[in-house]
């Protein structure tokens, strides 16, 4: 990798804009298994500016990770103001993170398990148009999530639910959109590209609406840093052909109810900053050096796609493991594409805890 080239290693976190991270914490770990807290963090937000409508605001942050392998949330709660919801539900065919899809060792067992576990279920398993099992389910705040088939894993046995493998993203136009997640982020594969009202959305608010549905896949495998851990990813992206769909945080701060941003861990920001000039996607945000999140740290930049969706790159500079026992990450040493061992990751799960 030279100065002029850029990894992206793979989805490092859906942020989840809520009102309680500890009781949000708690539902997640217990439910989803996300449950190992990368960091936990309370600061201000002074470069967000352009999303908080020019005020620098507080909030507490906690990453949360599923070692069964797969992306994390950024668990986000304000503590300078008191965050608001969407005008309404979101609908398919709005603009926006529409659903994170978290991976399944099993979406029969997996489905059962949540249905015992008392969660809302928004459909019954059902196939897509290439015949990969999903099914949907909220979160107490309302927030929907595609549990889907999953491949590849980072512990020795698949997890009944495991860590974010991609999203349902809502958008005007797929044409415009795709240029970021197709040529920039690698999303290059093509798995189907269909139209009309579907039977696998059916159950979903606006799921009779005819709509195109884009899945997207990248044919080379993730490597460096964390992509062990982070694994392969897809990108569906969804157009309504009914009516136009609303932009969900429309009149809204980053940081409100619902999915903030969708974050993407890569290696040489400089460089994956002139692609995206290129491209017509300058970047909005730029920390420009090192940000602390408490003992971890790294540069971090967005950018919004043609559907005005916040999308996140973070180039991690230093991540604690076991901070107490001297082991910590810095991936600033180190050659390009150099993943963390293994072993290294797995010691990761000795900090799992149901609570915050």
């Amino acid at each position: 990798m030279t100065e002029r080239e850029y990894r992206v290693t793979g989805i490092q976190q859906v942020g989840i804009g809520v009102t309680d991270l500890s009781t949000a914490w708690t539902w997640y770990a217990d439910n989803f298994n996300f449950d190992v807290p990368a960091f936990n963090d309370a600061a201000e937000a002074p470069f967000m500016t352009p999303y908080t409508g020019g005020t620098v605001q507080s909030r507490q942050a906690a990453l949360a990770i599923n070692m069964h392998g797969g992306g994390g949330f950024e668990v986000w709660q304000y503590t300078s103001r008191t965050p608001a919801g969407p005008p309404r539900p979101p609908v398919l065919g709005d603009h926006g993170i529409l659903a994170p899809r978290l991976k399944s060792g099993g979406v029969a067992e997996a489905y059962t398990a949540l249905r015992e576990a008392g969660a809302t279920l928004l459909s019954a398993p059902g196939a897509d148009p290439a015949g990969h099992e999903h099914f949907f389910v909220q979160d107490p705040f309302g927030n929907a999530f595609q549990i889907v088939e999953g491949e590849d894993w980072f512990s020795r046995t698949p997890g009944r639910v495991g860590g974010v493998a991609g999203v349902m993203l809502g958008t005007p136009d797929i044409d415009r959109t795709l240029p970021l997640y197709h040529e920039i982020l690698g999303y290059d594969r093509v798995v189907y590209d269909e139209t009309g009202a579907f039977v696998d959305l059916a159950a979903l608010p606006g799921g009779e609406r005819r709509v195109r549905r884009v899945l997207l896949e990248h044919s080379r495998a993730r490597t460096g840093g964390f992509a062990p851990l982070l694994g392969d990813t897809a990108v569906e992206l969804v157009q309504s052909l009914d009516e136009a769909g609303s932009r969900i945080f429309a009149n809204r701060y980053w940081g409100d109810l619902g999915f903030i941003h969708l974050c993407f861990d890569i290696q040489g920001m400089d460089a994956l900053k002139v692609a995206c000039e290129e491209a017509g996607i300058g970047f909005t945000v730029d920390s420009g050096e090192t940000f602390d999140m408490g003992e971890a740290g790294g540069r971090f930049a967005y950018v919004e796609d043609a559907a005005g969706t916040l999308v996140e790159f973070v180039e991690t500079h230093r991540l604690p493991i076991l901070p107490a026992l001297g082991l910590n990450v810095n991936l600033t040493k180190g050659g390009p594409g150099k993943s963390v061992p293994r072993w290294l990751i797995r010691l990761l799960a000795l900090k799992r805890t149901r609570t915050l």
